[in-house]
């Protein structure tokens, strides 16, 4: 069966998706203040990808599959699932709400920087999880799609990363312990498609597999319009973020019809 022989690539991309919050760990202590303007367009741009595969590739696919019915359904419980993750994580703690790349001053107890660098690996943590699995559940259906998202997934954890360690570094003021939670943090997105596996596998079919995907776009749609373009906006460089977009989706067009 051609989505058994995926399973071990699929977990590759997994596994190399959520460590790219290491990526960040390192950026954070390298470079003493990140180009925002770098940080707008690459999160517009990841935004750009999710969200041009799941309208353009993945829900189409699910529909053709299922129906319209209950693809859309699968998409909107793919939604339900992580806004419900997204409101159990306490707002101050929230990725989405983090105000990230801001250097924390001299002021700040350390006490407290380290609780929210840590507060913040486990909420990244938890927010990562579905991530892990949507990637899974999209390359064992096709290993391209799980490329491109794996990709789109590795450059918003890079941000993330540095929203962990930049705390930590500053209270502790060891480099090793602040790239350490921030690397952590991203192993979740590999544990969520070891659990996915672990569960679905016994199950797993064609119609269960077009689910999948339709699943995985609304979790792509959510991320984005909650999450990416708000925190994008929220540096400024609006037309940026825009250009970001356009050349994500512009990308993914160009892969998908060289494909």
């Amino acid at each position: 069966m051609a989505v058994s022989a995926n399973v071990n690539v699929a977990l590759l991309l997994t596994l190399l998706a959520g460590l790219s919050t290491g990526i960040g760990g390192g950026i954070a202590y390298f470079i003493k203040k990140p180009r925002i303007a770098y940080l707008s367009f690459g999160l517009g741009l990841s935004a750009g990808v999710m969200i041009y595969i799941s309208f353009m590739e993945l829900l189409p696919g699910a529909i053709r599959s299922l129906g319209e019915l209950w693809a859309l359904v699968a998409f909107f419980v793919g939604i339900g699932v992580i806004a419900l993750i997204d409101l159990l994580v306490p707002e101050p703690q929230n990725p989405h709400h983090y105000t990230g790349l801001d250097e924390p001053t001299a002021r700040q107890p350390h006490s407290k920087l380290m609780r929210t660098g840590l507060m913040t690996a486990l909420a990244i943590g938890i927010h990562n999880f579905p991530e892990g699995l949507a990637t899974f559940a999209a390359a064992l259906g096709d290993v391209r799609f799980g490329i491109f998202i794996a990709i789109a997934i590795a450059i918003h954890n890079i941000p993330e990363g540095i929203a962990v360690s930049v705390p930590i570094l500053f209270a502790t003021n060891n480099k090793s312990k602040a790239f350490f939670y921030s690397f952590l943090s991203g192993l979740s997105e590999p544990v969520g498609a070891i659990v996915g596996y672990l569960i679905l596998m016994p199950f797993l079919s064609p119609a269960l597999l077009a689910a999948l995907l339709a699943f995985v776009a609304g979790i792509m749609i959510y991320i984005s319009l909650d999450e990416l373009l708000p925190m994008a906006h929220r540096y400024g460089h609006g037309h940026l973020v825009i250009g970001g977009i356009v050349a994500g989706m512009l990308i993914m067009a160009i892969s998908l019809l060289m494909l």
